[in-house]
């Protein structure tokens, strides 16, 4: 009777050096053994990205930052645009640019940044006549009309913590609040564009607007400085704080360790299993409004049964209308019919596949494995999803 489970496994703590592969391996069978259940065709053995960067040693400094923002940014006035609000995801990093710079601009968009960390409250913002498509604040007129709002998860006033963190490694400090990209122009000859997931078109609008040397955090540690960890696709982003003076890298090797474990599971247990490293998951806290997916991913390695998206039928569809008329077993057998019979590529066009989700298979096996592995002391690095692929129709 039972179809998907999500399974946290508990895994040693991971250090720098270790065999990601093997661990993740010898976990999920001990997982089995112990607990009782059968690795099947199918299976998914996913690990986060994070213990995976660890084994690596994708590790870098304040220092590594700085000087390849020195090399990349020679003017020293550097101007940062649409960076989340975090200590977590971008203090280490501003904390970087600010010691490879002479001055820091920092641009914040307003009432929130990229994934919905508030800075301001929209009945406040409504109240106060600021147009947050056209308006320019400096930290002045942000706080007459604002006050010293902090976030509500942490308690933290985001405009006075990324100021000191600037000053404290010796930089001129400067925060403007505005929503279009190009208003960084007038404060800046370098630019990093420093939000994730629409980097590409900030970077393009201030671009367009005149700037000349426009980077995104994707282009700062894209290959290593003095011997640091490094992304060649991703450079900072998905980057999470190691120490005050350190980060650890989204991993540049998921890909690599994707397949490994899925040939090792083949040799261990003769069953044709996926495997991926994933991030965070890609989904939004109704309460908090916070969008999960700070990575620019949700997963960077997954094997090639991953692929695509689900092609799947609703079955409340089918029971309200084509199959309305039937009930007990024919009713269970049309519906089994209905979907053996489904097309084998693409269902968008059918009305019975309406509502089912057009997600990437990855992002929604991804998020079930952050939901299930969580952020804090459960210590299941590792998830094996069971039953994923398996519907209706199948006995």
């Amino acid at each position: 009777m039972s179809t998907t489970i999500s399974r946290g496994v508990r895994a040693p703590i991971i250090r720098r050096g270790d065999d990601i592969v093997t661990i993740v391996v010898d976990s999920v069978l001990e997982a089995a053994r112990k607990d009782g259940f059968e690795i099947q065709d199918k299976d998914v053995v996913c690990v986060t990205e994070s213990v995976v960067a660890r084994a690596d040693g994708n590790f870098a400094s304040v220092d590594d930052i700085a000087a390849d923002v020195r090399a990349k940014c020679p003017s020293g006035e550097v101007g940062v645009v649409f960076p989340i609000l975090s200590r977590n995801r971008f203090a280490v990093i501003l904390k970087g640019i600010a010691r490879g710079a002479k001055k820091v601009t920092v641009q914040l968009s307003y009432p929130a940044d990229e994934v919905g960390n508030h800075l301001v409250d929209l009945d406040a913002l409504d109240a106060s006549g600021v147009n947050p498509w056209t308006d320019v604040l400096d930290v002045s007129a942000f706080r007459k009309h604002f006050g010293t709002p902090v976030h509500p998860f942490t308690g933290m006033d985001y405009v006075q913590y990324y100021s000191d963190l600037i000053k404290s490694e010796g930089a001129e400090a400067n925060i403007i609040f505005a929503n279009h990209a190009s208003a960084i122009l007038p404060y800046a000859k370098d630019y990093i564009a420093a939000d994730i997931h629409t980097r590409q078109r900030t970077q393009r609008l201030i671009k367009n607007a005149g700037g000349e040397n426009v980077l995104t955090l994707c282009d700062i540690l894209s290959a290593p400085v003095n011997g640091s960890g490094y992304n060649p696709e991703y450079g900072l982003l998905g980057s999470n704080r190691s120490s005050d003076d350190s980060i650890k890298l989204f991993p540049k090797n998921a890909q690599e360790v994707a397949d490994n474990i899925q040939k090792l599971m083949v040799e261990r247990t003769g069953k044709n299993v996926e495997a991926m490293v994933y991030g965070d998951g890609a989904f939004k806290d109704p309460v908090g409004k916070i969008w999960e997916l700070a990575d620019p991913v949700v997963s960077p390695g997954f094997t090639a049964g991953l692929v695509g998206l689900p092609n799947e039928l609703k079955l409340k569809y089918l029971a309200d209308n084509d199959l309305k008329d039937l009930s007990g077993a024919e009713l269970m057998n049309a519906m089994k019919e209905a979907i053996r019979n489904k097309s084998k590529e693409d269902n968008k066009g059918v009305m019975a596949s309406m509502g089912t989700t057009p997600r990437r298979l990855t992002d929604l096996i991804g998020s079930l494995c952050d939901l299930t592995s969580g952020s804090g002391d459960k210590g299941t690095p590792v998830i094996l999803v069971q039953g994923y692929f398996t519907n209706y129709s199948e006995d």
